[in-house]
C-alpha cells in the first residue's frame, strides 16, 4: 500500500474523534430537534429570570411559532436563516466552559450571549462588510459591548475565511470570561459589563443565546461542562 494511502486511512479514523463529546462535557443540541431551546430577543435577562413557573412556560411556548419559522436542524446542524429571535437554553448556567463551531456569510452579523448578556462577537470581518468603523477589521470574538472597556476588542484576528468551520471556546467563571477562537487566545480575563446597567453586577446565573441576524448561520458540536 502506498504511504499517501496509509495518510488518508488514519485522518478517517481520526473524523468521529474530531466531532465526539469532550471527556466531562454534554451536548446542548442533541443533533436532531430544537428540544432544550426556546425564543428571546436581546431582553434583560432580569426581566424574566424570576416568573413564576406558569408564566415563564408561556412565554416560552409563545416564543416557539417564531423559532419555527427562521430555525431549522439539518445535517446535525442548527441553521438560522438571519431573521428572527435568538434560540436560547431553557436551561440556565452560572459558571461554564462552552465548545461550539459557527459557519457564516457576508454581511452577517451574530454573537454568543453568555448567561443573557450581550455579546461575544461573530461577523463579517472583511471590509466590504461595512462594519470597520465599529471593530470589525478587528475580528469575531470579542466581547463587543464591553466597549470601550477591556474584552470589547478580540487580542488578535482568528477568523477562517467564508465558508469553513470557525470554533469557540469560552470560558466563564464568575463575571470574567476568556474567548478562544480557533485555538487563539481573542479574550483574557476580561469582565463581562451589564448591557442594560453598565455600572452594575450580571446576573448569576442565565442562558446562553444564539444570536443571528443579518445573513445565514450554522452552528454545530455545542458542548457545556459546569463548573462548580
Amino acid at each position: 500500500m502506498k504511504p499517501i494511502c496509509i495518510f488518508w486511512i488514519k485522518v478517517l479514523l481520526l473524523l468521529p474523534i474530531l466531532n465526539a463529546q469532550p471527556s466531562g462535557f454534554r451536548a446542548l443540541f442533541n443533533e436532531k430537534d430544537l428540544s432544550g431551546w426556546w425564543g428571546l430577543g436581546t431582553v434583560n435577562p432580569a426581566s424574566w429570570i424570576d416568573l413564576p413557573e406558569e408564566k415563564l412556560a408561556e412565554k416560552r411556548k409563545g416564543s416557539l411559532e417564531d423559532i419555527a419559522k427562521h430555525w431549522r436542524v439539518e445535517n446535525n446542524e442548527l441553521i438560522n436563516d438571519g431573521h428572527g429571535l435568538y434560540l436560547t437554553t431553557v436551561e440556565n448556567f452560572a459558571d461554564f466552559e462552552f465548545l461550539l463551531e459557527y459557519k457564516t456569510v457576508p454581511l452577517a452579523d451574530s454573537g454568543v450571549y453568555l448567561r443573557g448578556y450581550p455579546q461575544v462577537q461573530i461577523w463579517d470581518t472583511s471590509e466590504t462588510g461595512g462594519k470597520w468603523k465599529y471593530g470589525a477589521k478587528q475580528g469575531s470574538g470579542g466581547l463587543w459591548n464591553n466597549r470601550p472597556k477591556n474584552g470589547w476588542s478580540p487580542l488578535v484576528h482568528a477568523d477562517k475565511p467564508f465558508g469553513e468551520w470557525n470554533h469557540f471556546r469560552i470560558l466563564m467563571v464568575g463575571e470574567k470570561v476568556t474567548i478562544w477562537l480557533n485555538e487563539k487566545l481573542v479574550v483574557d480575563q476580561a469582565t463581562l459589563l451589564n448591557y442594560w446597567k453598565k455600572s452594575g453586577p450580571i446576573l448569576s446565573k442565565g442562558p446562553i443565546q444564539l444570536q443571528t441576524h443579518g445573513g445565514e448561520i450554522r452552528w454545530r458540536n455545542l458542548f457545556i461542562k459546569e463548573i462548580h
